[in-house]
């Protein structure tokens, strides 16, 4: 079913036109109509353009009355912007149908939203990174994508590893967010890191190092942020350099510490992140988190 698709850069500046271009024929190819924003080119220092710009374009993405408004790609400037986003005018365009689609700096704008609103946006694929590779798009990511623009997506499954296997089967009910690991630490003690209690909380990050993982980590412990969630989902932490000095010091050293400061579950393997294959997660929705053996599934369908 053809859909309206808003393109928008409410972050970093595009560095590649052909990525843009790649990412608008493939998705005009799955049938959709795709309008891109005025100032989807533009530019100032790194920016997608100056602050006024951007805010303008988020303002323009919200009034237009598409059924995604999806980001061309992450990079840095929403924290920036958050202050003057116009957070009432975003929940009407939600309640209107439009969903606002993207990933890693796009956690500020998604956090920032459901604080001041409660309203749902959606993590999952940007323009360039996923839609405008030079090679195929992920046959997951598309299809998880295709079934959020179609409103069909009722929720995502994946297998743990063997380790992670539940001896008996676990059953949570949430309110699922998160997003960028370092986005998130960013914004606590500021008024637009949302305060869910009993949430399900997911993370991801890339060129962090497992000890710059376990400081931002510790930050959200010492917070009291990790401690009033139920469960919380780790998803790929990429494209980091193991030095000769971390003497066995890895990303699953942080995950086992992890779960000696927190009483809550941690699984980890969620398909989200800066990788190809990435599903779609609704944040700011309430959620069922079911694990039997070794299969973990995140449901939503039902509970709209």
């Amino acid at each position: 079913m053809k859909k309206h698709i808003y393109i928008f850069s409410p972050s970093s500046a595009i560095r590649d036109r052909s990525v843009v271009r790649r990412g608008v024929a493939r998705l005009k190819a799955l049938g959709h109509e795709v309008e891109l924003d005025e100032a989807v080119f533009a530019r100032h220092m790194r920016f997608a353009g100056d602050d006024e710009t951007r805010l303008a374009a988020i303002a323009r993405a919200a009034a237009s009355g598409a059924d995604v408004a999806l980001i061309t790609r992450g990079g840095y400037g929403l924290t920036r912007l958050l202050p003057a986003i116009r957070y009432k005018a975003v929940a009407k365009a939600v309640e209107r149908g439009t969903r606002f689609v993207g990933l890693s700096d796009f956690t500020a704008f998604q956090s920032a939203v459901l604080a001041e609103t409660g309203a749902v946006t959606w993590s999952g694929p940007a323009l360039g990174e996923d839609f405008g590779v030079e090679g195929e798009p992920d046959e997951i990511m598309q299809a998880c994508f295709e079934d959020l623009v179609s409103g069909q997506g009722e929720g995502t499954g994946w297998q743990l590893p063997k380790a992670e296997a539940a001896a008996a089967p676990l059953q949570v009910k949430g309110t699922l967010w998160g997003g960028n690991l370092s986005v998130l630490a960013s914004m606590v003690g500021t008024p637009w890191l949302p305060p869910v209690k009993g949430g399900i909380l997911f993370l991801e990050d890339v060129h962090e190092h497992p000890y710059r993982v376990e400081r931002m980590l510790t930050q959200l412990l010492h917070a009291g942020i990790l401690g009033r969630q139920k469960a919380v989902l780790l998803g790929h932490f990429t494209n980091y350099k193991p030095v000769p000095h971390d003497r066995g010091f890895r990303l699953e050293t942080v995950v086992d510490w992890l779960r000696r400061q927190i009483k809550a579950p941690v699984f980890t393997g969620l398909p989200f992140g800066h990788v190809p294959t990435k599903v779609a997660l609704p944040v700011g929705a309430k959620v069922d988190l079911a694990v039997e053996g070794r299969d973990a599934f995140v449901l939503w369908g039902h509970r709209h």
